[in-house]
């Protein structure tokens, strides 16, 4: 499910660079910066990155009202925050345009997001939303997630995405309380 956030994400991002710059070619990769031998990794260039900082657990149920309180057998949604960071690899003369690139990517999400069925309509069906909050990270967290990275710095911003996914191959059936709606329907006979 993470790679089907990630990857909703940067289709999305794609398409609005598409529109916005009037370009075919796509500015958004998912990758690693650096390969396992420390060497630039390959199709990095000149494009934003998208890469995973950290995974966790999101225990505050209450960040998706919707399915907050529903009780799933056979497991249920998952909650989880992922770290995602943003980086304009764009060096030299292109400089400017790594700045330009990142203000257009922080609009985007500043106006959108949140990604569900309703405005992300590719979205994977094993994903029922995802909500994009920047990470504030003060220079000295940075500066160490850029020094594991390998020390050279992109403008870039980190994002939490909470990502509420249903997987429903493991589902198999949701458990209604008495106070449940559809089960006091149900008791009533009345459609």
């Amino acid at each position: 499910m993470i790679h089907a956030a990630i990857r909703c994400l940067a289709g999305e991002l794609n398409e609005f660079f598409s529109r916005t710059l009037d370009t075919a070619e796509e500015m958004v990769v998912v990758s690693n910066l650096l390969g396992a031998d420390g060497a630039l990794a390959p199709d990095v260039n000149n494009k934003i990155v998208l890469f995973l900082t950290a995974i966790e657990r999101d225990t505050v149920t209450q960040r998706a009202p919707d399915l907050a309180g529903r009780a799933f057998a056979g497991g249920g949604p998952l909650f989880l925050n992922v770290y995602l960071m943003a980086a304009a690899n764009f060096t030299g003369r292109n400089y400017q345009d790594a700045l330009r690139m990142i203000s257009l990517l922080i609009g985007f999400l500043h106006h959108k997001p949140v990604f569900d069925r309703s405005n992300s309509p590719a979205m994977d069906a094993s994903i029922d939303k995802l909500v994009f909050d920047i990470e504030n990270t003060p220079p000295p967290i940075m500066s160490n997630i850029w020094g594991v990275l390998g020390g050279r710095y992109l403008p870039s911003i980190l994002y939490r995405v909470r990502v509420v996914a249903i997987d429903n191959d493991h589902i198999i059936g949701r458990n209604m309380s008495i106070a449940d709606p559809a089960v006091a329907v149900a008791r009533r006979g009345t459609p």
